[in-house]
């Protein structure tokens, strides 16, 4: 970079072409002499610093091969964002009794399920929004919620340690998985095994056989609590962010960590996996970072959310929704990372202004509606505003300078 710089300084200079033959096409063979040559064009009134920068590069390569490569314009290759409608609040759930801390979807895209600050998880029908069902058995805060796609299961993780199975035809526990030492952070269901895998307050994450309640893997290597988790079918197959602020992909054969990403400075509580393009996005309080899969090569940085991040969902259009503790709700465009609209969570009456973090959110299988669980234990539904336009809500977007950060 401050190659360029010096580059662009010394080509000021009336005898350019001059130096430069001297320089590449070997007048002298040793760096200080091509300095000593220059100095005899009389080029005085070029930094020496600038000349030496441009003749160190010259004389690190052949003297044949070697050429000054200008760093391409980063920002010039980036896509345009899509337009996207901004989103409003359409609804305002109240029923629990504590922060609501986990979201999850019925595959049927007919109910959705809470779990709470308050022990139970609470089952509510999504086209009214109002409850069917509370389920009680965990003994503190759940953290963790998945419904099956193949069977008629419920998912439950909670501080209290516990990882239960709930049949949704009898309403009842009917398995129990032990083994974490601590409180239960995070759970994800994989998508096409029969396999539970939990992260925890121990370190690790831990992947379950549903049937058998197998601890088949357990998966160490992070140094601190396991919060955000995703699974996919493709590899990397688990994906965890830990507070010791790294993101591991995990080899589900070997039961071992694939990649390292050590990139985030701060905890990361949350990743979400495109439903689309094969890349996932880590949140942390220092910013959101988009990986590219399976490798896990950093592609950009998506900042602006500048909070603690719970939360992040992506949905089929593009669309990527971001939580955080101060109750903010960040839609971003998630191919360019583009912050096309920003939502203030408004208290539920009679709840302090410090109660708007958003924890967790999820958008149903449609994609046109948000649900997030708040501090001030509501869960509010969001949707797109319908009288929206292109004109009433242009694109105000302008390609990051230099190309945006490289790590």
């Amino acid at each position: 970079h401050s190659l360029v710089g010096s580059t662009a300084i010394a080509r000021t200079h009336p005898r350019w072409p001059e130096i430069t033959r001297i320089i590449f096409h070997g007048a002298c063979q040793s760096g200080l002499g091509t300095l000593a040559a220059i100095e005899r064009l009389g080029t005085k009134c070029v930094p020496l610093g600038a000349l030496a920068a441009v003749v160190t590069a010259a004389g690190a390569g052949s003297s044949r091969g070697t050429h000054i490569m200008p760093r391409r314009n980063l920002g010039r290759d980036m896509p345009k964002p899509e337009w996207h409608a901004p989103w409003k609040l359409m609804r305002v759930i109240s029923g629990h009794l504590g922060w609501v801390r986990a979201i999850a979807v019925d595959p049927t895209n007919e109910w959705f399920v809470t779990g709470s600050g308050d022990r139970t998880i609470k089952v509510w029908d999504l086209a009214s929004g109002t409850l069917k069902l509370t389920l009680t058995g965990h003994i503190s805060t759940v953290r963790g919620l998945a419904v099956s796609a193949r069977s008629p299961y419920l998912f439950s993780a909670g501080e209290d340690k516990m990882v239960k199975c709930w049949d949704l035809e009898y309403n009842k526990v009917i398995r129990n998985y032990h083994g974490h030492l601590s409180g239960v952070y995070s759970l994800s269901l994989h998508p096409t095994l029969d396999l539970l895998v939990t992260g925890g307050r121990d370190s690790v994450a831990r992947v379950w056989d549903i049937r058998t309640k197998n601890n088949v893997h357990t998966l160490t290597g992070h140094t601190q609590t396991v919060v955000g988790l995703a699974t996919q079918a493709l590899e990397p197959q688990v994906i965890t962010g830990s507070m010791d602020s790294t993101i591991r992909c995990w080899d589900l054969v070997a039961g071992r960590a694939s990649a390292v990403l050590t990139n985030h400075k701060k905890a990361v509580r949350a990743i979400g996996i495109s439903p689309k393009e094969h890349t996932f996005v880590s949140g942390s309080a220092d910013n959101m970072k988009k990986w590219k899969m399976p490798e896990g090569k950093f592609m950009h940085n998506i900042t602006g959310h500048n909070c603690i991040v719970h939360a992040l969902a992506i949905n089929e259009d593009g669309v990527m929704a971001s939580g955080g503790d101060t109750g903010s709700l960040h839609m971003w465009d998630y191919k360019t990372g583009y912050n096309f609209h920003t939502c203030e969570t408004v208290a539920q009456p009679g709840s302090l202004d410090s109660e708007r973090g958003i924890f967790s959110c999820a958008f149903d299988l449609s994609g046109s509606r948000l649900i997030t669980g708040e501090a001030d234990k509501t869960i509010k539904i969001w949707k797109e505003d319908p009288a929206a336009t292109i004109d009433s809500h242009p694109i105000n977007w302008a390609p990051p300078r230099g190309g945006g950060k490289r790590y």
